[in-house]
């Protein structure tokens, strides 16, 4: 997938957490939505472009052109809105493949934005009823690997939560990543596919529980609840890290009955995280 980081920042983190929450909103899977996405870290003043406080926040989309279109949308309408934010460039990436952002934006000055060049970049500089909007340009892109996961299979509901938020929490700590579903977490496992041809994915009946003897079930004895844990990372080697960390957090919950993984059928994309390998590779 192609990856961009876009840092916000504000008069206080409490207006940027405001401005990230909103623009990464309804970003869990590409399947439905225009990009997936989701909070990276917050940012102290020391660490953001105009020495204020701020968080990066991570795209995902299927293509350059389908990225920009959902970054240029989302930066308008949820960062561009919000009271004392301005908007930066967070990573250096492929060369000539940036996408334009504030170049797009600087149109809702109605003639009134006034572009500088500094240190080889530029900024737009939007006039608002606050003040003005600073935005950079244009936003570097990396090609990024999307749909990370692994399953954990829970002798109760409420293990296999407590087991997933842990993953969720060490995932979390790690730069790089993100986990673009509600809480990181995702109750809703897929399968590709559905006996409804308009659906490209649907739900995974051999792992749910209430569907067990009706169906070829892929739940042992003694599971009852599945979770599944779903990330992106700006590179391979990000997900694999991820991948680890969040089975170590997850295995040492009481009421694991095991770790599995959705590979649908190897054909869910160029990259192979083979779950086995990881106990060599970080062990």
């Amino acid at each position: 997938m192609t990856a961009t980081r876009v840092v916000v920042t504000a008069e206080t983190i409490g207006w940027a957490r405001t401005a990230g929450q909103a623009a990464t909103g309804y970003a869990a899977s590409v399947i439905g939505c225009d990009a997936e996405a989701g909070i990276e870290r917050e940012l102290s003043p020391s660490e953001t472009p105009d020495g204020r406080p701020g968080l990066a926040m991570l795209f995902f989309g299927f293509s350059r052109d389908g990225l920009q279109k959902a970054v240029v949308n989302r930066v308008a309408q949820c960062v561009l809105t919000c009271a004392t934010t301005a908007c930066f460039n967070g990573l250096t990436g492929d060369p000539g493949r940036s996408i334009k952002v504030g170049g797009q934006l600087r149109y809702f000055g109605d003639g009134w934005q006034i572009s500088k060049l500094l240190g080889g970049k530029r900024y737009w500089r939007v006039p608002t009823m606050d003040g003005e909007f600073l935005c950079e340009e244009s936003f570097d892109t990396v090609k990024g690997v999307g749909g990370g996961n692994f399953l954990i299979l829970g002798e109760s509901q409420a293990a296999a939560l407590a087991a997933a938020e842990a993953g969720v929490a060490a995932i979390r700590k790690l730069p790089g990543v993100i986990l673009p579903f509600p809480g990181g977490v995702v109750r809703s496992g897929s399968k590709v596919g559905s006996k409804y041809q308009a659906l490209k994915a649907s739900t995974n009946e051999a792992y749910c529980p209430t569907l067990r003897g009706a169906v070829k079930s892929a739940l042992p004895e003694g599971v009852n609840a599945v979770y599944e844990l779903v990330f992106d990372g700006l590179d391979l080697a990000t997900v694999e890290r991820a991948t680890w960390e969040g089975i170590l957090a997850a295995t040492r919950c009481p009421g694991v009955r095991g770790i599995t993984a959705g590979n649908y059928g190897g054909k869910l994309g160029p990259h192979h995280v083979h779950l086995h390998k990881l106990i060599d590779a970080f062990q």
